[in-house]
């Protein structure tokens, strides 16, 4: 049933969003380095490779300079036109290709690059490759603001490794062990609503049981004082 879902939502969202979509892929050509897309490499399910898609929105060689495949708030290697396409997440939207075509669901764990997921405890790694990646899911709501918890730390890569990605994986293994139909359509509404009001903190009323943050990370992510 998921797999009808995606190829149903996937394919209408493609129809209904090429009026956006089709400029903005003429604009890129036209702007930064005249590239459309940029491929990576990620982790699928039963930890499979595969590329996804996203808008161009960094260097080329970005995985290759500085913090790696860890963006930063105000990241040096973001093109101008990038900027407005993160903000606004737009640039996330080719992944509905990667939908449509079965490497992705609509709701699932953020597809990780090799080293972003490497830096998962290995225990959870086991459960988080047992399902597709999404678009969207609980772990990308809850970490919306990742860049910016980034910048108020001076080791960033070292906040991500040690606090940052040892939750995250508590977070995407939690939605494993608790997909259903209704997780499903709760993640959809509540990514629209969040989107709508960026400070809402909705994931905590809505998804109930989900691992309390460090502490490090409650007030960035909203945690509610008096728990979920």
């Amino acid at each position: 049933m998921q797999r009808i879902l995606d190829i149903f939502f996937s394919g209408l969202a493609l129809l209904f969003l090429a009026p956006l979509l089709l400029p903005i892929a003429f604009l890129l050509r036209l702007t930064g380095e005249g590239e459309i897309f940029f491929l990576q490499e990620r982790v699928g399910k039963d930890g499979q490779p595969f590329k996804l898609f996203k808008f161009a929105t960094m260097l080329k060689n970005s995985p290759n300079i500085g913090t790696g495949t860890v963006t930063m708030k105000n990241d040096p290697r973001v093109l101008p036109m990038g900027k407005f396409l993160r903000k606004t997440k737009i640039n996330e939207l080719p992944q509905l290709l990667n939908i449509f075509l079965g490497d992705m669901s609509v709701v699932g764990p953020r597809p990780q690059a090799h080293r972003c997921f490497n830096a998962f405890p290995v225990e959870l790694r086991r459960v988080i490759v047992q399902v597709k990646p999404g678009l969207s899911g609980i772990g990308p709501i809850v970490f919306r603001g990742e860049e910016e918890i980034l910048a108020d730390h001076a080791g960033s890569v070292e906040f991500y490794d040690n606090v940052i990605a040892p939750y995250k994986g508590q977070i995407e293994a939690w939605y494993v062990d608790h997909q259903t139909m209704f997780t499903y359509f709760a993640v959809i509404l509540v990514t629209v609503w969040v989107v709508l009001v960026p400070s809402s903190g909705a994931v905590w009323r809505v998804f109930k049981g989900l691992p309390v943050p460090p502490d490090a990370l409650k007030g960035p992510l909203n945690y509610p004082a008096t728990g979920a």
